[in-house]
């Protein structure tokens, strides 16, 4: 994974994951365009941009519907003088299957 990934301390990384949903907590201006990667990058999902504000009432949420074992992601603004900060990032996910086996049969 070259974009950085957390591990918890329980996780042997045998599990598969539905990764729902992306809830960040930002403020700043321009458009936040947003990527989540499999392990390796081997796929990718391009999520719906953020559109930024100064301030900000409502927190923002993205869905994401990527199924990996793990899964990275890629936050990044391409024009001159956009600028962010984030304060808090959830990602919704569940366990679908307790191992790499369950995948066989869903075309994954």
């Amino acid at each position: 994974m070259g974009r950085g990934a957390a591990l918890s301390e329980r996780s042997s990384g045998e599990s598969v994951s539905h990764f729902a949903a992306i809830r960040i907590r930002l403020v700043g201006t321009g458009h936040l365009k947003m990527k989540a990667y499999s392990l390796d990058d081997i796929k990718s999902k391009e999520l719906v941009p953020f559109t930024m504000n100064p301030t900000n009432r409502v927190i923002p949420t993205r869905l994401v519907n990527f199924m990996e074992q793990r899964a990275s992601f890629e936050l990044k603004t391409t024009e001159l003088n956009e600028r962010f900060r984030i304060n808090r990032i959830v990602v919704f996910q569940r366990k679908v299957f307790s191992s790499v086996a369950g995948l066989a049969g869903h075309g994954l």
